[in-house]
């Protein structure tokens, strides 16, 4: 007697990243109460199963939902605001202006919205968010349906969400214990970077995040001038400082790490901590290159991020994943560094790993969350499909995926949003982009 399921999601090719990041045909996912019942072939699925729904994808790969592991929501309000300025004055001029003068808890909600809307629409799944009122961001999680991994940030200078450090973090905190349980929201401290959070605060951090056990995310070696600044006012690297507060350890993501030295690798990579890469962020900022080649050979953990559509423009990860290969031959000056596979993985199980989330998400394996992607490979701009990995990584965009579900629901489904009313969150976009450019 065959079992009543969901779903059976039957593509013609299949890459559940682990146990090997191979592409298979003719293996097909079974779901059930939001969950990975089995992966099998399609004659033994259709004998063992009974799928409420089945969904035959014949041109198309089925894989891991994207993770984006750093990224600023809201700022898709801001997209195209501050363009080809260098960080400092971006920051200075642009952004902060804006954020002090407009960012409320509307603010955060209606950006937030808008980029989930973009990237559901582009195959991510699960998005970490580092900004103001990370209290929203939980709310348009939930609503929407797309997982999230909220920042409790803090800083030592006053936003419109806290005051003082002691503020930021008992209002994250808050944040962590309404959403303790929660089954697509997880929390990570956000303190900002080295050089806008003080000793003190880091060593609070530190002490909670192993109490907790969530990660620590941070802009870290950003730029070459954050570096220096360090080496100015406490006479050694923001690296060497945050390993002596103790922070450099398997809960560490750093973000950006553009400026690393070797013996620098080496102490991450020993720690098990992580580092977000986000290229083309780094590359439109001018802010350097993270030498991904060498970290991963220093067995450091690699996930990919699209930062904010204000740096960025995107929340594209395909546009990620091309760029990170790319960049990372071109800075290794190795053809063979930095390869599709690598980068796969990258995007999807390093994301979740990370997060803390790889137990949950990352790759198809029965117990897990239902949280994949159909990616449809019949464009001229993909054919002929010789090696569909390769395909994803350098042919494909957001606009080659047609499905997506997150904990089993199927959030976008032919290209269309089933939870989202597109026209209404485009339409409060707009009376923001309006308002900024009167601010």
């Amino acid at each position: 007697m065959s079992q009543r399921i969901d779903a059976l999601i039957c593509p013609r090719w299949t890459i559940a990243v682990e146990p090997d990041i191979e592409v298979h045909e003719d293996l097909v996912v079974a779901i059930d109460k939001g969950r990975i019942v089995a992966l099998l072939p399609r004659a033994e699925a259709m004998d063992r199963f009974e799928p409420d729904a089945l969904h035959d994808r014949p041109d198309h790969v089925l894989l891991p939902g994207l993770v984006n592991v750093h990224t600023h929501a809201a700022m898709t309000l801001m997209r195209g605001y501050g363009d080809d300025m260098p960080l400092a004055r971006w920051l200075e001029e642009r952004i902060r202006p804006i954020e002090l003068n407009l960012a409320n808890p509307d603010f955060v909600a209606d950006g937030t919205r808008l980029a989930v809307a973009e990237m559901l629409r582009a195959g991510t799944t699960c998005f970490a968010d580092m900004y103001f009122f990370p209290d929203k961001v939980a709310e348009v999680a939930t609503e929407t349906g797309i997982r999230a991994a909220v920042g409790m940030i803090a800083l030592d200078f006053p936003s419109p969400w806290a005051d003082t450090p002691d503020e930021y973090i008992s209002k994250g905190l808050d944040v962590h214990d309404t959403y303790r349980g929660a089954p697509l929201v997880s929390t990570f401290f956000a303190p900002h970077a080295p050089y806008s959070v003080s000793d003190a605060t880091l060593q609070r951090i530190r002490q909670l995040a192993d109490e907790l056990e969530v990660p620590v995310q941070m802009h870290i070696h950003e730029t070459a001038n954050e570096v220096e600044d360090s080496v100015a006012e406490y006479g050694k690297r923001p690296l060497q400082r945050l390993d002596e507060l103790g922070l450099l350890n398997s809960a560490l993501i750093a973000v950006h790490a553009t400026q690393l030295l070797g013996h620098e690798m080496e102490r991450l990579g020993s720690a098990g901590s992580s580092i977000a890469h986000c290229p083309r962020s780094n590359l439109k900022l001018a802010s350097g290159a993270c030498p991904v080649a060498e970290a991963l050979a220093a067995g450091i953990n690699v996930g990919l991020g699209t930062d904010g559509a204000a740096s960025n423009n995107r929340l594209d990860m395909w546009a990620e994943m091309e760029m990170a290969a790319l960049l990372g031959k071109h800075v290794a000056h190795d053809a063979e560094a930095v390869p599709a596979p690598v980068v796969l993985e990258m995007a999807t199980i390093n994301g979740a790993r990370a997060l803390g989330l790889a137990d949950e998400i990352g790759s198809l394996v029965a117990g897990k969350s239902a949280d994949v992607i159909c990616v449809e490979l019949t464009a001229p701009t993909v054919r002929p499909v010789l090696d569909p990995l390769s395909q994803l990584v350098y042919c494909s965009g957001r606009e080659h995926v047609t499905d997506v579900w997150v904990a089993g629901e199927h959030l976008l489904s032919a290209g269309r949003l089933t939870r989202m009313d597109i026209e209404v969150i485009l339409e409060r976009a707009d009376q923001w982009g309006k308002r900024i450019l009167d601010a």
